[in-house]
């Protein structure tokens, strides 16, 4: 299984990005992941890079591939602005992966267009994905979809093929639908029901997770940094998908408890621990793995893994 590191534009400035991706590809990391989002998940976080400059300077620091996780190409972003910045990526970052997904309220109403439910955003997702691979054809392009209008539109700068899109799934219809359109399947948990489920539908397409780690001196002082940065990633069911700003996000984080952050978060520095939680992503038959860091110890948490955790799994 291939390790990589989790940039996270939602709590990390551009330089604090940069210098994190230049020390995970000397720890030995085999990719990037980095957030695509407007907005943070609450206030704390506090910081929302625009992600595809960050992907050009990252591109120019380090040769480690790097993937969107994930881009949501049916709201603020249309697909030819999709489209266009992706090819450009490709050519700065050979390996470059476009991931996609059908968005949250947090980041896509913020145009005033009214936030679709998930069927049709799902339906709006598939039109986007096939008009982008269109577009990477190199021929003008005149598109008129349910959803969305393209006139006489032709991307010149392209990459020698085209990159990979892979796809976001947190249920059984969107998985369904990323085994049909993608070419690899994006999670955020160890769901082993999921990962099955794409990999029988797609033919054994890849499958990548995400992994949020608080690496600190202590347990006690990770699950603090957790807690007070990402106890939104506790909250059940879609309201992730639903609540529309960081204040409603601040709002629903009040039910839950330190006790619940504590339960659910690798947190401290023991290396068994972290090896741990990465192998259950193994298990569940992810072929990839990207690690993020909440709190201030990035640096030490990326050593960490280059001389405690990576050699263990990589024993595997």
């Amino acid at each position: 299984m291939r390790i990589g590191y989790f940039l996270s534009c939602e709590e990390y400035g551009p330089e604090q990005l940069i210098e994190q991706a230049i020390a995970a590809e000397a720890a030995g990391f085999a990719g990037l992941w980095i957030s695509d989002h407007l907005h943070p998940w609450n206030d704390e976080q506090g910081q929302s890079p625009m992600v595809w400059p960050m992907i050009g300077a990252i591109a120019q620091a380090v040769s480690l591939p790097i993937m969107t996780a994930v881009t949501c190409p049916i709201g603020r972003q249309s697909p030819l602005l999709v489209a266009q910045a992706a090819a450009t990526c490709a050519i700065l970052n050979p390996g470059f992966t476009l991931g996609v997904g059908t968005g949250e309220a947090l980041n896509e109403h913020v145009t005033g267009a009214p936030w679709p439910s998930f069927d049709i955003r799902l339906e709006m997702l598939v039109e986007a994905v096939e008009l982008i691979r269109e577009l990477w054809t190199g021929k003008t392009v005149n598109h008129r979809g349910r959803h969305f209008t393209v006139d006489d539109a032709r991307i010149y700068t392209l990459p020698d093929s085209p990159p990979e899109i892979w796809m976001s799934g947190f249920g059984e219809v969107a998985t369904r639908s990323a085994a049909t359109i993608a070419d690899g399947y994006v999670g955020v948990a160890p769901d082993a029901d999921l990962v099955g489920t794409f990999k029988h539908l797609s033919g054994g397409k890849p499958a990548a997770g995400g992994l949020k780690v608080a690496y600190a001196p202590t347990a006690d002082e990770g699950v603090e940094h957790a807690h007070r940065l990402w106890s939104t990633s506790g909250l059940p069911g879609e309201l992730g998908q639903v609540l529309p700003s960081p204040r409603h996000f601040e709002q629903a984080a009040q039910l839950v408890t330190k006790d619940a952050t504590r339960a659910s978060v690798t947190a401290g520095c023991a290396p068994a621990e972290h090896v741990a939680a990465v192998r259950k992503y193994a298990e569940a038959g992810y072929d990839q793995v990207y690690v993020a860091n909440m709190g201030p110890h990035y640096l030490e948490m990326i050593e960490f893994y280059g001389e405690q955790v990576l050699p263990g799994l990589r024993a595997d």
